[in-house]
């Protein structure tokens, strides 16, 4: 699994128009839903990460974190 240190402040704008995107759907699928909760979880580290001086405003996310939000990267 490769991982990537990614400046937090883009990774939370990209997070929240994903999950805008995601929200929007009228799929009920598990699956759905799953990724749902995955970017809501981005989004939050993302957000306390930019957020945050002590932690050079970086999120780390694997290469699968980063497929969900990349189309609103």
């Amino acid at each position: 699994m490769s991982y990537a240190l990614l400046d937090a402040v883009r990774v939370a704008k990209a997070a929240k128009v994903s999950l805008d995107v995601l929200k929007t759907s009228t799929e009920a699928s598990e699956a759905h839903q799953r990724k749902i909760i995955m970017v809501e979880r981005i989004a939050a580290l993302a957000s306390a990460a930019a957020d945050s001086t002590a932690c050079g405003q970086g999120v780390t996310l694997t290469s699968e974190e980063f497929w969900l939000i990349s189309l609103n990267w």
